[in-house]
């Protein structure tokens, strides 16, 4: 089974737009692996939208990229609410 995290903003049953606070709630309430969290919040989101051209890292392929100021992917789902972006790439120009 294929799956997706995404945060849904709308003020009837999602109120938060914070794609780690996903991941760490994936991660805690679901028990997803963290891997299988940020897999599932890239490639998965991707696969639900039905695009080829965003959801990973290869060649050909879009570069909207968030690089993290933290030691380790984990702080995504573990350290909720930290901001942990430490730079921006989208369509592969650097925007932050």
């Amino acid at each position: 089974m294929r799956v997706a995290i995404a945060c849904d903003t709308n003020p009837g049953s999602s109120f938060t737009s914070s794609m780690p606070f996903c991941i760490a709630v994936a991660v805690r309430d679901m028990r997803m692996t963290v891997a299988e969290a940020i897999h599932a919040a890239t490639a998965g989101g991707a696969a639900a939208l039905r695009r080829t051209d965003i959801g990973r890292i290869a060649p050909g392929m879009r570069a909207d990229v968030a690089l993290l100021k933290s030691p380790s992917r984990v702080h995504l789902a573990y350290r909720p609410g930290v901001p942990l972006v430490d730079a921006v790439w989208k369509d592969g120009v650097r925007a932050v």
